[in-house]
């Protein structure tokens, strides 16, 4: 059993492209012995968001503080806040944004895009 704490796991600044003010904890995944599913904390800053992407599998979200905007594969923005709760069908484009002031931030939990065919 591996038991962590959110506080002791550093985080990284994502920089990527179509990527802006981003931050990203691992909190559970392949370092730990969990090799097909992980956990990741994400805080996006002021207007901040992820690219509008698709991948081959779902994932859920729960919306952890703050409030954002979760884009769908039409563009629609759709406002998220605090205990909320999302599933982004896999194939399916999505982008999350901080068009806010105060820090959006969510759990995301996916397969290890590693044992994806």
């Amino acid at each position: 059993m591996i038991i962590k704490k959110e506080s002791e796991v550093p985080d990284v600044l994502i920089e990527k492209e179509g990527i802006k003010n981003v931050k990203r904890k691992i909190l559970i995944g392949p370092d730990d012995g969990s090799h097909n599913i992980i956990m990741r904390h994400f805080q996006v800053l002021s207007r901040g968001h992820t690219p509008f992407h698709s991948h081959g599998f779902e994932h859920v979200v729960k919306i952890e503080n703050g409030r954002g905007a979760v884009v769908d594969e039409n563009g629609v923005e759709n406002i998220v806040t605090q205990g909320q709760s999302l599933l982004i069908e896999a194939n399916k484009k999505h982008q999350f944004k901080n068009p806010f002031n105060e820090p959006f931030e969510f759990i995301c939990i996916i397969i290890n895009p590693e044992k994806v065919n």
